[in-house]
């Protein structure tokens, strides 16, 4: 006769067949008697599992609960749920990315040798039809989030935006993801002081290096925080505007891997972003199609004005519709 705590595995296991079934088959199937059954229908209840009683018959349905009790899943169905959590975590589907890679590392952590590789060999021969924006292995980001929970500092090469290389250690706080990029906000022990990786740009050492004890974060808004860092600091120019427009209309038009935008008010916002050229710098806020001011640097307000002329001159000198 199966141990108390393997046969009621092995119940809860029949019963996630979505059936009916009668007391007398599931005696049978586990060797005992249907009043063990009983009973042990009785303390999976307790456990928070919902087991309705089919009217009418000696039978057997596991129902939804408020709660959200263990499941058991066999290997082929383990598998499946790895993979998909691995895909909704580089998706595009505003909100689930983060959820998917905190289930994925809890599932990852209790998988057997043997799905592990299962689901690693999936990986390596998948190829996502996606841009290279959203080329991240799933490996990489659940690596860093349990790295993160288990406060163990990482040892990575990093390329930087001007394609140079080095090895990097850091102390990793949280991952921050934008809808396109994900990134890693930790404190970088080599520089002493905190700092946004992209995690594509990133190659992981194993093993972790040693245990840290968390630090103060960057800020209190760490998504302001990776804002500024990737669309303003990086920079030649740093533009700060007053836009006469709603925040939520400016930001709809630049995310914040492009700009930060503060409310203003109901009808006006600030952003701040940045280029390497005032042309472009210009041209990002005067596509939004509404009024602003410029208010830096002040090297743009001067090209603006030269801006300015030059298209109205190009526009006084074309050729009117019509003319000969």
């Amino acid at each position: 006769m199966l141990e108390t705590s393997a046969r009621l595995l092995r119940l809860l296991s029949l019963l996630q067949t979505p059936r009916d079934w009668p007391g007398a088959e599931l005696a049978e199937r586990l060797g005992v008697s249907p009043r063990t059954i009983r009973r042990d229908i009785d303390r999976l209840r307790e456990l928070g599992y919902v087991v309705h009683a089919t009217a009418g018959a000696p039978g057997y349905r596991l129902g939804a609960g408020a709660g959200l009790p263990p499941l058991l899943l066999d290997d082929d169905e383990a598998v499946a749920v790895a993979i998909g959590l691995g895909t909704a975590a580089v998706s595009g589907v505003a909100g689930i990315q983060e959820t998917s890679v905190r289930a994925l590392v809890k599932l990852e952590q209790v998988l057997p040798s043997r799905l592990r590789h299962r689901v690693g060999d999936l990986r390596s021969v998948t190829v996502p039809l996606a841009d290279e924006a959203a080329a991240v292995d799933p490996a990489v980001l659940t690596a860093i989030a349990a790295a993160v929970r288990d406060r163990e500092s990482l040892r990575f090469d990093y390329r930087s935006h001007d394609g140079t290389r080095d090895r990097r250690g850091a102390e990793p706080y949280r991952l921050v993801n934008s809808g396109r990029r994900w990134y890693l906000v930790a404190w970088d022990t080599g520089r002493g002081d905190w700092r946004t990786f992209r995690v594509d740009r990133l190659r992981l050492h194993t093993p972790n290096g040693p245990r840290f004890t968390p630090r103060e974060p960057p800020g209190a808004d760490l998504v302001r925080y990776v804002s500024e860092r990737i669309s303003v600091d990086p920079y030649r120019y740093r533009g700060r505007f007053t836009v006469h427009a709603p925040a939520e209309t400016v930001a709809a038009r630049m995310p914040p891997t492009m700009a930060v935008v503060e409310p203003a008010g109901d009808d006006a916002c600030v952003l701040s972003t940045g280029s390497h050229s005032l042309d472009e710098l210009a041209m990002w806020v005067a596509q939004l199609g509404v009024p602003f001011e410029v208010h830096e640097p002040p090297e743009l307000i001067r090209h603006i004005r030269a801006l300015g002329d030059r298209l109205v001159d190009a526009a006084a000198g074309g050729v009117q519709p019509g003319g000969g």
